[in-house]
């Protein structure tokens, strides 16, 4: 333990790769990748910047200072000019050229840019192992009947594997929202001081064409294929909010998941992996808590609820640039990708060893099956000759009587016997029993998970194979 604050997303919850994604090597060595395509770019297109300079920025790429950065900074409060001159140090014959033309968002919004792609690439690898996994046990459980719930109370009867085609669709969904943000992300480009390219017409003497010639290489370098059409200084904070939304889709997604598998732990029907010497409770050995699903949960709700901070710090900008976007985004955008990565290293964990209780799950929807079972019951009885209405209204009183019976008494469901008794029916407990096969009454569960693996999910996998060896690093 240390004597100073240490995130929680870095000791409990985030992985290693997407805590690198956040951290200072990969920010600072993208600033110096951005300079170096400045000054390549403004060379190719004739500027005084030699091959010399270029060479000895780019290798000088990972060579950073960070004691020289940090205590330049407090000298000129500026931390952009800080790792321009701590660069020079080491780079003295292109000290001159770092940062020319350039405005301090330059290399501060297009490496957000560049970072947010990068992690939106981590997020999508392991939600596309999220969804496979989840494919592979609703493909396993496609006919087990199971009940179904409404209001969470019992309804009808579904199959445990079409109940996971639920929790894959929603993320097939996220999955559809990631990819269409990813491809249309843009770098910021060299906009200036307000958006209008000043600097860069001063340095190029007015030729528009190498002005515009010098992002689209910048970009490219960059691997991008496009910049932001206009902008002030920085590029829109909606951006953000775009992206921190998409990680709010996917934290909705996996918070449902989890409080089905927290109701569903609790029926007995299913739970989430326990290993051989986990304890459950301090006090009450004997607990198998959910704490992986309740962890999503929690990280979830962050992800949710901190999608607020960039939607107002994006209608709060003030014209070209204000500066009280920059300590917000700092945390908003680096904090909700850290958790979303917790969430879905959870959340690849629980799918790849989810416990299903056959005999728990088929005891619960026989216990509640003869109420649902009427309506085949009472058409059963018009057929011989019974009157619908007075066959309704009998089945009315005896559900009623044998529901009073179970709550009141903690008796067995003994609707059967009583329609049996009832000579309105023409039936048997024999005939009765025949009618109750939990796979007569599952509809079209089955078929529906088959034709959604086939149609949906298989597509998506085959187009997204290197996802599919990824394996969860839990923590705690």
């Amino acid at each position: 333990m240390t004597n100073s604050y240490e995130s929680p997303f870095c000791t409990r919850y985030a992985s290693k790769e997407m805590q690198f994604i956040f951290s200072a090597d990969k920010k600072f060595t993208t600033w110096r990748k951005l300079w170096v395509a400045l000054a390549r770019a403004e060379m190719k297109l004739g500027l005084n910047v030699t091959q010399e300079q270029v060479d000895e920025l780019e290798a000088n790429i990972d060579n950073i200072d960070y004691a020289a950065a940090a205590e330049r900074e407090k000298l000129v409060r500026h931390d952009v000019m800080s790792h321009v001159y701590a660069y020079g140090l080491v780079c003295p014959k292109a000290a001159g050229i770092i940062h020319l033309g350039a405005t301090s968002c330059y290399v501060g919004d297009n490496t957000d840019v560049i970072i947010m792609r990068d992690a939106l690439k981590v997020v999508k690898r392991k939600l596309v192992k999220v969804i496979d996994q989840l494919a592979k046990f609703a493909d396993k459980y496609k006919a087990m009947p199971c009940l179904a719930y409404t209001h969470l109370q019992p309804a009808q009867l579904t199959t445990v594997g079409k109940r996971a085609t639920l929790w894959c669709n929603e993320l097939l969904m996220d999955l559809e929202d990631l990819d269409f943000r990813l491809a249309n992300l843009k770098l910021l480009g060299s906009k200036g001081t307000t958006g209008t390219q000043a600097s860069f017409m001063e340095l190029f003497h007015g030729d528009t064409d190498k002005v515009k010639e010098l992002e689209k290489m910048i970009a490219e370098e960059m691997g991008f294929d496009a910049v932001v059409p206009v902008s002030g200084q920085t590029y829109s904070r909606k951006m953000d909010y775009q992206v921190c939304s998409v990680l709010a889709g996917i934290a909705q997604s996996a918070m449902k998941f989890s409080n089905d598998i927290r109701i569903l732990q609790s029926f007995k029907e299913i739970e989430e992996p326990f290993e051989k010497n986990q304890i459950g409770s301090s006090a009450m050995a004997y607990k198998r808590n959910p704490m992986r699903s309740e962890r999503i949960a929690a990280l979830s709700n962050f992800v949710i609820s901190g999608v607020l901070n960039p939607a107002i710090t994006a209608s709060t900008q003030w014209f070209e640039r204000t500066l009280d976007d920059s300590a917000n985004k700092r945390l908003s955008v680096s904090e909700s990708f850290l958790a979303t990565d917790g969430i879905l290293e959870l959340y690849m964990n629980i799918t790849s060893g989810l416990v299903v209780y056959p005999k728990v799950i088929h005891a619960r929807l026989m216990s509640e099956l003869p109420f649902m079972a009427t309506e085949n019951i009472m058409m059963d009885a018009v057929k011989e000759g019974g009157d619908r209405q007075v066959l309704h209204e009998k089945i009315r009183q005896h559900s009623m009587a044998a529901g009073k019976r179970v709550k009141e008494e903690g008796a067995e469901n003994d609707l059967l016997d009583r329609i049996a008794a009832d000579p309105e029916f023409h039936t048997t407990k024999e005939k009765l029993l025949a009618i109750m096969k939990p796979e007569n009454f599952t509809g079209c569960a089955e078929s529906q998970t088959e034709e959604f693996l086939k149609s949906c999910v298989q597509p998506v996998l085959d187009a997204n194979r290197e996802a599919l060896g990824m394996t969860a690093d839990i923590n705690v």
